[in-house]
């Protein structure tokens, strides 16, 4: 069995801080989430956990820092992680939820080919500023490509986080290049639709060996291999976050990311004659005089528009949905006094 130290686990000072004057805590960090208890890994060795009262797996991800009883093996509590990727809950309900916690880059994964898109991009490099992690672009099938470089200029051209790397996921040596992202202690998650190269690039990293699929001919898709969410070691001493690929990723609480992403619109906006100024026929409007010199696309326009409006419609969504749960939480724990007190009375 191979046993890892905190810091190769990529234990730091933000959780020491957390755990006050206890020096040597019981700390374990999640690997894998299932129904009713969690997979770790400490310093001596793997565990299964599960969740006190109160708490549930979905309020924890794959990367978290947990306190735990050794002699229960209960989880105590989460430690406040210093990043955390999450998206609005694909379908209709109103919640936030978990990806990946105590990531330090997020690796978007795409590919020389159809599937890249700068709407799904710019949208992935928001999580990544909302999240509090570093933006990598991976840019997969770069052997099949006329020219690569084209499609990270494009890529790069997003946002001035935007840090691109164009690679053959099947060649080692290539993959090699990707060893300083996720050294001892690093950790790196990997996003991207099916198909691009995302379990390749795990398996060339980790050393695994998961099964691949083939992509369609037509649209550059493939079908999804990986279903859940693990950590896992790399070759360089580093963590690997593998996700399946989503057919979904609405944003929400991610107004600072947009903003970090669209960081020339939003100098523009603030340069306009109006603070409520809609940048369409007001006179004074910043953002309309670039796009009518041609130093803005109206379609980047369109994409931050959309982005922000998506961003403002979760966000109130799911801070209803928290006011509605807390009123009710109330009116049951008030009905629940009344009733003990009136049992008491009887």
């Amino acid at each position: 069995m191979t046993i890892y130290s905190r810091a190769d686990l990529g234990w730091r000072h933000h959780f020491a801080l957390q755990c006050g004057e206890i020096t040597e805590p019981d700390a374990a960090r999640l690997t894998g989430i299932d129904r009713d208890r969690v997979s770790a890994l400490s310093p001596d060795g793997p565990l299964v956990l599960t969740c006190p009262q109160g708490l549930s797996t979905g309020e924890l991800a794959v990367g978290d820092w947990t306190l735990f009883d050794p002699d229960s093996h209960r989880i105590i509590r989460r430690l406040e992680p210093f990043s955390a990727i999450k998206r609005k809950a694909a379908g209709r309900e109103a919640r936030t939820q978990l990806i990946a916690a105590n990531v330090d880059t997020l690796g978007i994964v795409t590919s020389c080919n159809s599937d890249f898109n700068e709407a799904r991009l710019e949208r992935y490099l928001a999580l990544a500023s909302s999240a509090g992690c570093m933006p990598l672009i991976l840019l997969t099938k770069a052997d099949m490509a006329e020219d690569p470089d084209e499609y990270r200029h494009r890529a790069t051209a997003l946002s001035p986080l935007a840090v691109a790397e164009t690679l053959d996921a099947t060649d080692p040596g290539e993959l090699s290049r990707l060893s300083g992202w996720v050294g001892t202690g690093q950790t790196m998650a990997l996003v991207g639709s099916s198909g691009v190269g995302k379990t390749t690039i795990t398996n060339g990293l980790t050393g695994a060996s998961d099964l691949t699929q083939d992509i369609r001919e037509d649209d550059a898709r493939g079908r999804h291999t990986t279903t859940a969410r693990f950590l896992k070691r790399t070759v360089s001493g580093g963590w690997l976050i593998d996700t399946p690929g989503m057919r979904e990723l609405g944003l929400a609480d991610a107004s600072d990311g947009i903003a970090e992403v669209f960081g020339d619109i939003e100098d523009l906006a603030a340069a306009c004659r109006f603070n409520d100024c809609s940048h369409e026929s007001e006179p004074g409007c910043a953002v309309k005089a670039a796009i009518d010199s041609g130093e803005l696309d109206p379609e980047r326009l369109k994409r931050w528009d959309k982005l922000k409006r998506e961003d403002r419609y979760n966000s109130e969504s799911i801070a209803e949905t928290r006011a509605r749960a807390r009123s009710l939480n109330k009116l049951y724990r008030g009905g629940s006094a009344r009733a003990k007190e009136k049992r008491r009375i009887e």
